[in-house]
C-alpha cells in the first residue's frame, strides 16, 4: 500500500524513463512513417515523371514543416534512386519583421546541402498594397513565384519542387469550387505560364497529418510566417476545418474525394470545351461512359443492374 501511495506523490522534478519496449515501439512507428512517406513521394514522382536523369531540383524551403519534410525525403530518395539528380535548397527571405535569418543557413550547412538565400523585401510591398485585414495570399504568392522563377533560371534548375501536400490540393479544389466557380486544383506537375519552368509537387499523395507527425519526430526548426500565418479567418482555414470534420465523422470520404481528382469523366460534366456535347450523336457503338455509368453509383439501394429482371414490374 505504501508503495502505491508513494507512487502517487512523486517529486515534481522526478521523471520516469520509458520502458525499453515503449522506446522500441516508438522507433518502429517512426520508421514506418518514414517508409510510408518515402513510398508515397516515390510513387508520385514515378506517376507524374517528376524527376529525370540529370535534373537539378530546386527545393523551395520556406521554413515550414512541409518544405522541411520535402527536402528531407528527397535527400533520402536521391540516395536510393536509379537515376542521378542534384538538389539545391532555395529560401526567399521576404524581410518579415523578426525573421530569424540565421536558422535556415545553419540547418542547411549542417545537412551539407547546397543552398541559396534570396533577399527580397516583398513583405513591405504586400503590407503597403493590401488593406489591413484583407487576404495577402494572392499578391504574396505572385511576387514569390516571379522571384523563384528568376532564381531557378540563375541556378540552372530544371525542376522547381514545392511542398504542397494532399490536403493543400483538396483545399484548393474546394476553394475554386465554392468561391471561384471552377473545377480546378493544384496539379502534381505544372508548366509555368511562360513555358520555361516545370513545377512539381512530390508530396501530392501525402496527408498533412503525416507531415505534422514527421516534423515532430525530426524536430525541424520551424519558422512561422507573419503574413499568411497571422490571418485567422482565411477561407482556406474554413475549408481545412470542413475536411477534417468530414474525415472525423465520415472516415474514407476525404480519400474518395482525392481519388475523384484523378478519375474524371468529362462526358458526365458540363464543360463544352472539354467534351464536344454539340457533336454528340447516336452512332450505334457501345460506350462505357454512357448512361450505364450511373448504374454503379454508390447508394443504399441496389442498382437496376443487380435486380433480377423477373423482379421488375
Amino acid at each position: 500500500m505504501s508503495t502505491v501511495i508513494s507512487a502517487l506523490h512523486l517529486p515534481d522534478n522526478l521523471t520516469i524513463a520509458p520502458s525499453p519496449k515503449s522506446v522500441e515501439k516508438i522507433a518502429f512507428e517512426n520508421n514506418k512513417l518514414h517508409k510510408r512517406l518515402c513510398r508515397l513521394v516515390g510513387q508520385a514522382i514515378g506517376d507524374f515523371n517528376m524527376i529525370e536523369e540529370g535534373d537539378k531540383v530546386m527545393v523551395c524551403l520556406s521554413g515550414g514543416k512541409d518544405s522541411y519534410g520535402l527536402l528531407d525525403i528527397l535527400l533520402t530518395l536521391r540516395e536510393r534512386a536509379p537515376i542521378s539528380f542534384d538538389i539545391v535548397a532555395v529560401n526567399l527571405d521576404q524581410k518579415q519583421p523578426n525573421f530569424p535569418a540565421e536558422i535556415l543557413p545553419a540547418y542547411l550547412r549542417e545537412l551539407g546541402v547546397p543552398f541559396h538565400i534570396e533577399n527580397q523585401d516583398t513583405y513591405s510591398i504586400v503590407k503597403r498594397v493590401i488593406a489591413e485585414g484583407k487576404t495577402t495570399c494572392s499578391l504574396c504568392s505572385r511576387l514569390r513565384r516571379g522571384i523563384l522563377y528568376r532564381v531557378a533560371d540563375e541556378l540552372g534548375a530544371t525542376k522547381i519542387a514545392l511542398g504542397h501536400h494532399r490536403d493543400d490540393i483538396m483545399e484548393t479544389f474546394f476553394l475554386n469550387m465554392f468561391f471561384g466557380g471552377k473545377l480546378k486544383s493544384m496539379p502534381a506537375k505544372l508548366q509555368s505560364d511562360d513555358g520555361r519552368h516545370v513545377v512539381i509537387r512530390p508530396l501530392a499523395y501525402v496527408k498533412e497529418v503525416d507531415m505534422e507527425r514527421y516534423a515532430e519526430i525530426k524536430q525541424f526548426p520551424i519558422i512561422p510566417c507573419d503574413l499568411c500565418g497571422s490571418q485567422e479567418n482565411l477561407q482556406r482555414k474554413q475549408i481545412k476545418a470542413m475536411l477534417r470534420d468530414w474525415e472525423k465523422k465520415h472516415p474514407g470520404r476525404v480519400d474518395n474525394i482525392f481519388s475523384s481528382l484523378s478519375t474524371v469523366v468529362p462526358s458526365h460534366l458540363m464543360d463544352r470545351d472539354l467534351f464536344a456535347f454539340s457533336q454528340l450523336r447516336a452512332n450505334g457503338v457501345a460506350d462505357v461512359n454512357g448512361d450505364i455509368a450511373f448504374d454503379d453509383e454508390p447508394c443504399s439501394t441496389p442498382s437496376a443492374s443487380t435486380i433480377p429482371l423477373h423482379a421488375i414490374d
